[in-house]
């Protein structure tokens, strides 16, 4: 899969003093730097432990309590915009967890050069940018070249977890996801999974504003095949 159109923009987004110390101060001991090469990620974590990766975790609220409630699992958390690295930075340190590891890097080349073929027990992606405009649809992370790199990372039983709440987006998701070859819905009816089908979680700043407009949420799981 080469890279070109991104999913993301890049926000000139305003970064605290706090948060630009913790790049500084904390990266060394959380971040994990971009390198055309594979990771060996037990010596990223110092043991052998079930792994999953979250992409685009915003300012990192989800992962940093799914972390504290899971020790035995590792964590890695993908994210471009450097405000919300900082900040869940600041919040890893403060509570001193182990098991979060951080890239701030553009995700697609992580998981092409960095990520291990069948290393990941599960892949989050959730409330992704869904470019609601037509002529931007290209533009979408989800599409097929992207559903075989994923499927191509997680384990024998690695499951794939998506949530959006742009209805026209979860309808490509599920159409892409669906016909993708080496993934299968775990959803009975191959559609949509109920919340009580998954993990309990809090809500992530993206789908409480969605809550917010009365937007739908939806979300999928897939397992590779």
């Amino acid at each position: 899969m080469q890279r070109g159109i991104r999913s993301y923009v890049i926000r000139a987004g305003r970064i605290t003093a706090a948060q630009r110390r913790a790049l500084d101060e904390y990266w060394p001991r959380y971040g994990i730097d971009f390198e055309l090469r594979l990771l060996d990620l037990d010596r990223c974590f110092g043991r052998t432990a079930p792994r999953t990766l979250e992409i685009g975790f915003g300012n990192g609220e989800h992962l940093l309590e799914r972390a504290l409630a899971q020790p035995e699992r590792d964590f890695i958390g993908i994210e471009v915009h450097q405000p919300g690295v900082g900040h869940l930075l600041l919040a890893a340190a403060k509570v001193g967890i182990s098991n979060l590891r951080l890239i701030a890097h553009d995700a697609i080349e992580v998981l092409q050069h960095q990520i291990p073929a069948g290393s990941l027990d599960e892949v989050q992606l959730l409330f992704p940018d869904p470019w609601p405009k037509k002529r931007h649809h290209k533009r979408r992370i989800v599409q097929s070249e992207f559903a075989a790199l994923i499927s191509s990372r997680l384990s024998a039983t690695g499951r794939f977890h998506l949530a959006t709440d742009w209805v026209p987006y979860a309808e490509h998701m599920l159409i892409v996801l669906n016909d993708c070859q080496s993934l299968t819905n775990c959803a009975l009816d191959s559609g949509y999974v109920s919340p009580d089908d998954l993990i309990a979680r809090r809500a992530t700043r993206f789908e409480r504003r969605g809550e917010r407009l009365g937007h739908q949420v939806n979300e999928l799981l897939y397992r590779r095949r």
